[in-house]
């Protein structure tokens, strides 16, 4: 299964890529600029990075232009996250920074990425922009006491946003939320 990680100068990019190479999938890391026929994927992780979305319309590299195309799943983290809710008129503000352990509290443990993980995790999180409203139509997944949507979905296609790292090792339940995403590209 090939998942390549779509690079947005992330500090952390090159673990996603590790994840998912240690549970067997054949990744790679590509600049946000690769065209979407270039990606040869049967999924896509948008890395995080530092990269301020809030006010602005600057484009993700060329994700902007093949978003709306994509069937594969996407997994986005943090930045990636915030490009998501953006493109699809959700809404991102700076504030309710969160650098470190936070409690994620799960609001749909029936949604894919977290059927049989705990209630509560402890994550980690590096970030000062947010999500402050997902995209018309889209489930908020999880949430914590600086961030209301931790987690989202897409209502009608395997688009999941993540605010947190699930990368890290401080993460709990890191691999599982990326071997849910494996899953998925398999289906």
């Amino acid at each position: 299964m090939k998942v390549p990680v779509v690079d947005n100068g992330g500090q952390w990019t090159h673990r996603e890529w590790r994840v998912l190479r240690d549970l067997g999938a054949e990744s790679r890391i590509v600049p946000n600029s690769t065209p979407l026929e270039a990606l040869d994927a049967d999924g896509i992780v948008l890395s995080g990075g530092a990269l301020s979305l809030e006010g602005s319309t600057e484009p993700l590299g060329a994700v902007d232009g093949w978003i709306d195309r994509a069937s594969v799943p996407v997994l986005a983290i943090c930045v990636g996250h915030q490009f998501l809710a953006r493109h699809f008129g959700g809404r991102v503000e700076h504030g309710g920074s969160e650098f470190g352990s936070v409690d994620l509290t799960v609001d749909r443990s029936d949604h894919p990425m977290f059927v049989g993980l705990p209630d509560r995790l402890k994550v980690w999180a590096s970030h000062s922009d947010q999500v402050a409203a997902p995209p018309p139509g889209w489930s908020v997944l999880a949430h914590s006491p600086a961030c209301r949507v931790e987690a989202m979905a897409a209502p009608d296609r395997p688009l999941w946003g993540v605010q947190f790292h699930p990368e890290v090792e401080h993460t709990q339940s890191g691999r599982e939320l990326f071997q849910r995403f494996l899953d998925a590209c398999r289906r």
